[in-house]
């Protein structure tokens, strides 16, 4: 069933993303040149893959056929997830049903909403990457038709 008014839906282009520790390091999990797309359908669905620039390829042309050193820069250079979303207004919650990290299965990735013309924060309290924990930030804009 379509979500009325919703002025998430459609796809959005990354512009950055970074992180605030609790000891107030700002730090970029995928560098400050990452790339990546969100997508929210009308239907209920959000799509989210973002990637490191320029990663590193693969010897052979086999998303299967990496060495263990290659399928480890490969996935700590992306992440991916998708499932439904409820959006509430100032915050909207990704209910993850496939991700790159497995743990994220299953959970429910809560991400507070801010607009800014055809720009989207969203940001979330409680990450933890790399190990520290903190408050994640990414910037969108509406991403131009092909």
């Amino acid at each position: 069933m379509p979500m009325p008014s919703n002025p998430l839906v459609g796809t959005w282009q990354l512009i950055h993303w970074y992180n605030v520790t609790d000891e107030g390091e700002k730090t970029f999990p995928l560098g400050e040149g990452a790339t990546g797309y969100i997508s929210y359908s009308g239907d209920g669905f959000v799509f989210v893959h973002l990637s490191a620039a320029n990663r590193r390829l693969y010897a052979a042309n086999d998303p299967f056929g990496g060495t263990p050193e290659e399928d480890t820069a490969a996935m700590k250079s992306q992440i991916s997830y998708a499932g439904p979303y409820d959006y509430r207004g100032d915050v909207v919650v990704h209910k993850v049903t496939q991700a790159s990290c497995p743990n994220w299965v299953g959970s429910e990735q809560i991400r507070r909403v801010r607009f800014d013309g055809d720009r989207l924060e969203l940001s979330a309290t409680g990450a933890t990457f790399h190990g520290h924990p903190g408050t994640a930030y990414v910037l969108w804009e509406r991403a131009a038709p092909a």
